[in-house]
């Protein structure tokens, strides 16, 4: 036999006995699958984060807006001024800046009351901060003051319905979700969290007989 074919006959051998680098070639091939597995599941726990965190400015935004006037320490009670409402909605949207929420979301707050003539149930004024074009689901102002009924604000069966001469802070937030990597594993994403409280202490519903219930300020919140 040739001195040559023998070596390489040989060396062949050699070559497939050697194990040194299948370690690294398994590791070429699963590694593609690792950092899909890892982005994926990064993804779903940011996305779990966001609209957990979507929750919390509803619930704060409902809780704070509740509490307007709190410490106004007149004898009188207090008028809810334009200028609180804003603080209120400042405050939320300062909660979501991690996240882009003021170009990417939208808080829509409801004072939804009883009117005293009517009887009826009624959204008295109703407040919008942040760019996403979304509307309440259950109307704008003065919506069930006249027409249709308004029966409650929230889910069916577990409805929301003021009390006379008080108001129920109702709130909805929308966020249009921003995906870490792109449309590689979420598309169309949007989250609705809704939170409602009573108001805390006496307030002026209906001050200087404004038919928004809400004076003052530069109309910033205004949902137009």
């Amino acid at each position: 036999m040739i001195p040559v074919f023998s070596g390489l006959r040989a060396e062949g051998r050699r070559l497939l006995a050697d194990r040194s680098g299948v370690s690294i070639l398994e590791f070429a091939l699963v590694l593609p699958v690792l950092m899909t597995l890892g982005m994926y599941g990064t993804e779903l726990a940011y996305m779990a984060m966001v609209n957990m965190q979507v929750g919390e400015i509803a619930t704060s935004v409902a809780d704070n807006a509740s509490r307007l006037g709190q410490t106004d320490n007149t004898a009188v009670a207090p008028t809810v001024k334009e200028t609180d409402v804003d603080s209120v909605m400042w405050g939320a949207l300062s909660e979501g800046a991690s996240f882009n929420f003021v170009d990417n979301g939208r808080i829509i707050l409801s004072s939804l009351e009883v009117d005293p003539s009517t009887k009826r149930e009624y959204i008295h004024w109703q407040r919008c901060r942040g760019s996403l074009a979304r509307a309440s689901s259950y109307g704008v102002t003065n919506t069930g003051k006249t027409g249709n009924l308004l029966n409650g604000m929230g889910k069916a069966g577990k409805k929301i319905h003021p009390v006379a001469n008080s108001a129920v802070m109702y709130v909805e937030v929308y966020y249009r979700y921003q995906p870490l990597f792109g449309t590689m594993f979420v598309k169309d994403a949007e989250f609705k969290q809704e939170a409602a409280f009573i108001i805390r202490d006496n307030r002026t519903l209906n001050p200087d007989g404004s038919p928004d219930g809400v004076t003052g300020g530069n109309g910033k919140s205004l949902c137009t």
